[in-house]
């Protein structure tokens, strides 16, 4: 269940570098920006109108935040991509670790650099299952069960917009190659906002989700440091390999700390997923699932 959410913020970062080649550093950052938005709105929004509803107010909160993603992404590509086409992958991205600066500035100026929390009604006791399978049986936290069914949800309606929707072909279609594309008529500036936009919700769900779990605060932004290992395990152009990447580095990282822990002092779970990228990076750098530097090239 942790790796499903590690694969939340992955997603964002392989739906951009899929679409426009661009590592999006700035991702982490929009994960902190929309969780500050949908946090201080459900806050503000009974104040303001005067309603004591919080589902109400989780939900105006929530397409507000999304709305507001949407100008970010139409912004990053106005007002950043636009002018710098056919730039070098370096120059990308500094550009996205700028954007990543300016997003974790606004967000905090504007919404406050406060602790916060997002209730969203998701129940926080846990369970046991197979009871009856295992001594005690296997404790679950509910949050983390419902959060898996909605991360599971999400990538089928990712999987559906991109098999079965003519802008999900188009941009599967700039995915595999920009200028062709562009021959027949897919405009490449209006594809980037779609995906920024995407990427943007993306980075919606999981900023909720990791905020109702950990509360609202400016050290979310480096969960996305926590997606790099699942992305270059399951390949930076692969959907199916975030998820996939996830779920292994969400498993190995807690079965190492429970069964290398007490050998070498504990800690594993901290480096794990990084020492398993670096094997990756030596032995498959292309990853389980995404293709060689030079095919795309």
């Amino acid at each position: 269940m942790s790796g499903v959410l590690y694969s939340l913020v992955a997603l964002g970062f392989v739906l951009i570098f899929k679409t426009s080649g661009v590592f999006n550093f700035a991702q982490g950052a929009m994960v902190l920006f929309a969780a500050l938005a949908m946090a201080r709105f459900a806050e503000w929004l009974p104040q303001w109108l005067g309603f004591e509803s919080a589902l109400l107010a989780n939900i105006v909160a929530f397409l507000i935040a999304g709305a507001i993603m949407c100008v970010v992404a139409w912004l990053v590509e106005l007002l950043v991509l636009r002018h710098l086409v056919n730039q070098s992958d370096a120059t990308l991205l500094m550009a996205t670790l700028g954007v990543a600066y300016f997003l974790d500035g606004l967000g905090q100026s504007g919404f406050g650099s406060g602790i916060y929390t997002i209730d969203v009604g998701m129940p926080k006791d846990p369970i046991f299952v197979l009871e009856s399978v295992f001594p005690g049986g296997i404790l679950l936290n509910k949050e983390d069960l419902i959060a898996t069914v909605i991360a599971t949800a999400l990538v089928g309606l990712l999987t559906l917009f991109f098999m079965k929707t003519t802008t999900g072909r188009a941009l599967r279609a700039v995915a595999d190659d920009h200028q062709a594309a562009q021959s027949i008529g897919i405009p490449l500036n209006r594809i980037w906002v779609i995906v920024w936009c995407v990427a943007g919700g993306v980075a919606l769900v999981a900023g909720v989700i990791w905020g109702s779990k950990l509360g609202v605060q400016f050290s979310l932004s480096t969960v996305a440091l926590r997606a790099l290992p699942v992305i270059i395990l399951g390949g930076l152009t692969s959907i199916p390999g975030a998820i996939v990447g996830g779920l292994i580095i969400g498993v190995g990282e807690k079965l190492s700390e429970l069964y290398l822990g007490p050998l070498i002092g504990g800690g594993i779970e901290i480096w794990f997923a990084y020492v398993l990228a670096l094997v990756f990076l030596l032995f498959r750098p292309q990853g389980l699932f995404g293709e060689k530097i030079i095919d795309r090239v």
